[in-house]
Parts: C-alpha cells; sequence; structure tokens
C-alpha cells in the first residue's frame, strides 16, 4: 500500500489548511505540535491568550479548534493520508485539545478530499447577498454535511428567521451599546483589541473586516470597532430575504464543541464548492439567555448561526499565512 511522505511540503499544506479555518476574531487560539515518530499533529489550546469576556467556558475556543481540525482532515485526504481523530485524549491534559494521527487512507475515495480547493477560497462574506435564492437541493447538502458530522443543521421558516435574527441583533447591541442599550465595556474592549492594521500582527480582524451595519435594521451585522473609530463604516442594505441555519449537538460540552467546529466547517466548505456564500453570527449565542432562546426546532443545543447566500464574488477575504501564526 502507497504511504505519503511526510516532508515539509507536506507540512506546510496541512498546516495552511487549519490557518484558513474560521476563529473567534480570527485570533486562532490554538496550536499545531508535531509528533513525528507517530505522524500525529496534537491541537493545543495557545498560551498567553487573555481570558475572553464573551466565552468564559471556551465554547468558541473549541469550535474554533473543532473548524482547524477538519481543515486537517480534508488536506491530509488530500495529500493521500487518513486523518483519525482523537478529541480530548488526557483528561489530564485540558490544554490538549485533540490528536490527528495520519494514517494510510484505504482503498475508497474520501469525501473529505473533494472539498480541499474550497478550504482556500472559502468565500465568508460580510456584505449584501443577491436576492437569488439557494436551491433547496443545495441546503440539503449543507443539512447532509451537519449530519455526517454527527450534528443538525436547523434552517427556520420565514418567523423563526426572524426571532434568530432578533436575538442576534440584541446580542450585538449589548456587546456594543445602541437602540436602548449600553455597551458591555468587556466586551466591546475585546472586539477592539482584535481589530490589527495589516502586516501589524498575524492574529485578529484587519480592518476591512468589520461588517457593515444594516439600514433596514433587519439582520445583524456588527460595528466591531464601536463608536470610538475614526472612520465610519458605510450602512448597507442587506439582502431582501435572509437565510440562516443553526448548527446544533446534542449535548453541550467540550467534545460536543469540538465535534460542533468540525461540522460548522464542513457546512462551509460544502457550501464554498456549490458557490454560496456564508457569514457566521455569534452575537446571541456569546449570551446565555439568548442562546437558550434560540429556536432550534427540539433538536438539540444550539452551538453556530451561519448566514448564507449568493454574492457579491469581489469581496476581499483577507487568510493569515502558515508560518506566521503556527508554532511546531
Amino acid at each position: 500500500m502507497y504511504v505519503p511522505e511526510l516532508d515539509a511540503a507536506a507540512l506546510e499544506t496541512l498546516v495552511a489548511a487549519a490557518v484558513a479555518a474560521p476563529s473567534l476574531h480570527a485570533a486562532r487560539p490554538w496550536r499545531l505540535r508535531l509528533e513525528p515518530d507517530s505522524r500525529a499533529l496534537e491541537v493545543r489550546s495557545a498560551r498567553g491568550l487573555p481570558p475572553s469576556p464573551a466565552d468564559p467556558a471556551a465554547r468558541s475556543l473549541h469550535l474554533s479548534a473543532g473548524a482547524a481540525v477538519f481543515n486537517l482532515r480534508v488536506a491530509a485526504a488530500h495529500l493521500g493520508w487518513e486523518a483519525v481523530v482523537r478529541p480530548l485524549p488526557a483528561p489530564d491534559d485540558p490544554g490538549l485539545l485533540a490528536v490527528v494521527t495520519l494514517r494510510a487512507a484505504g482503498a475508497g475515495r474520501s469525501r473529505d478530499r473533494d472539498l480541499y480547493a474550497a478550504v482556500a477560497r472559502c468565500p465568508v462574506s460580510r456584505l449584501p447577498f443577491t436576492a437569488r435564492p439557494v436551491p433547496a437541493s443545495v441546503v440539503a447538502e449543507l443539512c447532509a454535511g451537519a449530519r455526517a458530522e454527527g450534528t443538525r443543521l436547523y434552517v427556520p421558516d420565514p418567523a423563526a428567521t426572524r426571532r434568530v435574527l432578533g436575538l442576534t441583533a440584541e446580542g450585538e447591541q449589548r456587546s456594543f451599546g445602541g437602540w436602548g442599550h449600553r455597551a458591555d465595556t468587556g466586551r466591546s474592549r475585546e472586539h477592539r483589541a482584535w481589530v490589527t492594521p495589516p502586516g501589524a500582527c498575524p492574529y485578529g480582524t484587519p480592518p476591512i473586516a468589520p461588517e457593515p451595519l444594516d439600514l433596514t435594521r433587519k439582520a445583524p451585522v456588527g460595528d466591531f470597532l464601536g463608536s470610538g473609530r475614526t472612520a465610519r463604516i458605510r450602512a448597507l442594505p442587506l439582502e431582501p430575504h435572509v437565510r440562516v441555519a443553526l448548527l446544533l449537538t446534542d449535548g453541550d460540552g467540550p467534545e460536543d464543541w469540538l465535534r460542533a467546529g468540525q461540522a460548522v466547517e464542513r457546512v462551509l466548505l460544502v457550501a464554498a464548492a456549490r458557490g454560496v456564500r456564508t457569514a457566521v453570527l455569534q452575537q446571541a449565542l456569546d449570551w446565555p439567555d439568548l442562546r437558550r432562546e434560540l429556536p432550534g426546532g427540539g433538536f438539540g443545543r444550539p452551538q453556530c448561526l451561519i448566514r448564507f447566500g449568493y454574492g457579491p464574488d469581489d469581496e476581499p477575504v483577507p487568510r493569515a499565512t502558515a508560518g506566521a501564526v503556527t508554532r511546531m
């Protein structure tokens, strides 16, 4: 049986894929460590990052690590490996989030391999989508992707969508103030701290990433720089019919969060492979009371809210380089 070589080029491919995964504030709060003898990649929580007021239980940390793990799986399949994932393998080492071991692939073609091209061009969008509807067949593929990872994707009807967007807007206003709310200074300070100019830091959200405010106030798109920013971002009306999907898990612990992170990234990559753009809206999920109110169809615990649609095609989506943010 052919066994691929784990050389420097293969490692670069694996690391670059992991780095492309989404994370809270683009902080990439995980690090990779290679065990060359066993061909295992340890995914560890990063040391030295300040605690997050929006993520005291480290749920987003595990979601981010799970997304990186899924991209490692996809890149491994592209290289001809099979990636075997052990989540939380060491109870006495809570910083070790997962171990991804590379093994010779079997005879069958991995479905993860087909998603590799979408890793580098996954079109996360912060601008309005077009009015073009996403076909039911594509939505069914997104739901199937979530099921493949042991989760569910709930696509609400228009009435439930309005409820979801209202709760998300509530979370947004709690964090940053406005519409009768006083800003949560800890959370707004954290968001501003992660906005970094290009080249200043390999982590964080670049200045072009804060989302335009919705003129219609129908959908929550955040003013992540807060009222103290020096340049206003022009408000834009969003698409007339906002489509969202809520990813759900049966449980609500660290292993469920790691599973959800992998499922979210699979859904985002499947969407990208079908030409669908996505945006992650976590505002309501950052507040326990709002998270409990999110409608999930009675199927489980909400972990991630995804807005999806078509276009625009020319929005730049900056990405970090593998060498800048990862230490092996």
